[in-house]
């Protein structure tokens, strides 16, 4: 199997923040890859803006060196021993700039060419989008054909996202806004669209009918350590739930859209948002990780010796609509657990009636990994090989992406790669929308304010485990257990 490379339009992309961390992990190296492929355009420009104080051939030095640290391998070689880096290279460029001052602003302007697509990416600190919105704006560098991409947090809880979005409001329209979840760029989220809408057995399956229950984690085997205050003042609710978690979810649980657009899809999945029911305390299980030998505790790497903030959230959820009734949804992520897994599993129901002898066969489960390999799996049941009479097993039919793309699969884009390409394109179709964004918070902010009152204190958890026993406990109280996830 080939992948199909399209290119994309020549543009400029300039990169707010173009010198910091995620620039040089996740975005430069994505867009080096992209022009490997021949996707990106010889005559695209990329512009790095950022407050050091460097000329373009230091941004480029930069940019060599974070290929080579953060790049890994793209085929059969490094990234970085690629004969087109330099090639690449030559296509940066880099300004020196004030975000809340006026230096820069007027040499960024005759640097970026209005005729092509004009991107611009704020890989910054979300109290600098207002600033940044007005300047470019204040100085002609944005028209009513630019894009801007914002990363999270969209806020920390309600008013704070209304307060961001009707700042970016005030110089863009939402079509030229992209706020940017790297989760839903990763291949098998959108496969898991292509499974559900593309195939006709599984749309007739998918509703409370025939599926018990859906699990959604997300495990890191991480710490906090070296972010602990930002995070403290987040936690794995606002870090990870009302964003990343809530995203699938929508993506398991939306009706079928009438079309595969942007706002045809937006439209159902801020549909499954607003009938979220509200989770009662005793259906949230909140944790924090302890020490080990070798390993700091959550407080000590938060440097905060009180801190209630979560590391580890689990919880049970229902959508109230005609598809998903009496559905639940179980919801988990945390720092320090066992393994580094994120997996979405339909659980479907149990045979009304089995004509076997035995009863103990499982039930039929499509598993949706998404990180560390992506893939899908479909638990089904069939009968041991061999003689001795009608032996049950379960067995996977597996479809990981290593194993069907073959060699392709080493050149299907990282989700930064496949999500900047589809700003450049105009394609708002994986990223949020303002109003998604409020609808989430509306229903997180109850929660977190619950804990709040109640001065409810996270559970302590081995670090190295799956979390607290309570975490297993809620699942034995509805005669259901979390599936052991792949290492």
């Amino acid at each position: 199997m080939v992948s199909r490379v399209i290119p994309v339009k020549p543009f400029d992309l300039v990169i707010f923040g173009g010198t910091g961390d995620l620039a040089r992990r996740k975005i430069l190296p994505g867009l080096f890859r992209r022009f490997i492929a021949g996707q990106m355009p010889s005559d695209a420009r990329i512009i790095g803006a950022a407050r050091s104080d460097i000329d373009a051939q230091g941004f480029r030095d930069m940019v060599r060196q974070a290929v080579s640290e953060f790049g890994g391998t793209l085929g059969d070689k490094a990234l970085a021993e690629y004969d087109e880096l330099d090639s690449f290279l030559a296509q940066l460029d880099y300004v020196t700039i004030d975000a809340m001052g006026e230096q820069g602003w007027s040499e960024l302007r005759s640097k970026v060419r209005k005729e092509l697509v004009n991107a611009f990416y704020f890989s910054v600190a979300p109290s600098l989008f207002g600033d940044i919105a007005e300047r470019l704006k204040k100085h002609g560098l944005a028209d009513e054909d630019s894009r801007i991409v914002v990363e999270k947090p969209f806020g920390r809880d309600l008013s704070s996202a209304q307060e961001l979005n009707e700042t970016l409001a005030s110089f863009f329209k939402e079509k030229q806004i992209y706020r940017i979840d790297h989760y839903l760029g990763k291949e098998t989220v959108q496969n898991l669209m292509a499974l559900r809408f593309g195939n006709i057995m599984f749309e007739p399956l998918w509703n409370a009918n025939y599926v018990d229950h859906i699990q959604i984690t997300v495990a890191e085997t991480v710490g906090v350590s070296g972010r602990g205050a930002y995070y403290d003042k987040s936690g794995a609710m606002r870090d990870m739930v009302q964003n990343h978690l809530m995203q699938l979810l929508c993506l398991i649980a939306m009706e079928p859209p009438s079309q595969f657009s942007s706002d045809s899809v937006r439209d159902e999945k801020l549909k499954v948002i607003r009938a979220l029911q509200p989770v009662a305390p005793h259906e949230i299980v909140r944790g924090q990780y302890d020490a080990t030998e070798t390993t700091l505790s959550y407080r000590e790497d938060a440097e905060n010796p009180r801190t209630f903030t979560e590391s580890f959230i689990m919880m049970k959820t229902h959508i109230a609509n005609f598809r998903w009734a009496g559905v639940p949804f179980y919801l988990r992520t945390g720092k320090r657990m066992s393994n580094r897994a994120s997996e979405i599993a339909v659980v479907f129901k149990a045979l009304p009636h089995s004509i076997f002898d035995s009863n103990d066969h499982g039930r039929n489960v499509l598993s949706i990994q998404l990180q560390p390999d992506e893939g899908i799996t479909m638990d089904m049941t069939i009968k041991e090989p061999g003689p001795g009479g009608m032996r049950l097993v379960n067995v996977p039919l597996d479809m990981s992406f290593a194993d069907a793309l073959g060699p392709d699969a080493d050149d299907v884009p990282d989700a930064y790669e496949r999500l900047i390409m589809d700003v450049i394109r105009g394609n708002q179709t994986l990223f949020m929308r303002g109003d998604e964004v409020e609808a989430a918070w509306a229903w997180t902010d109850p929660i977190i304010e619950d804990w709040k009152a109640r001065n409810d204190v996270p559970k302590p958890y081995d670090s190295g485990s799956m979390g607290p026993l309570d975490s297993q406990a809620l699942m034995q109280r509805d005669g259901r257990a979390w599936r052991e996830l792949k290492k």
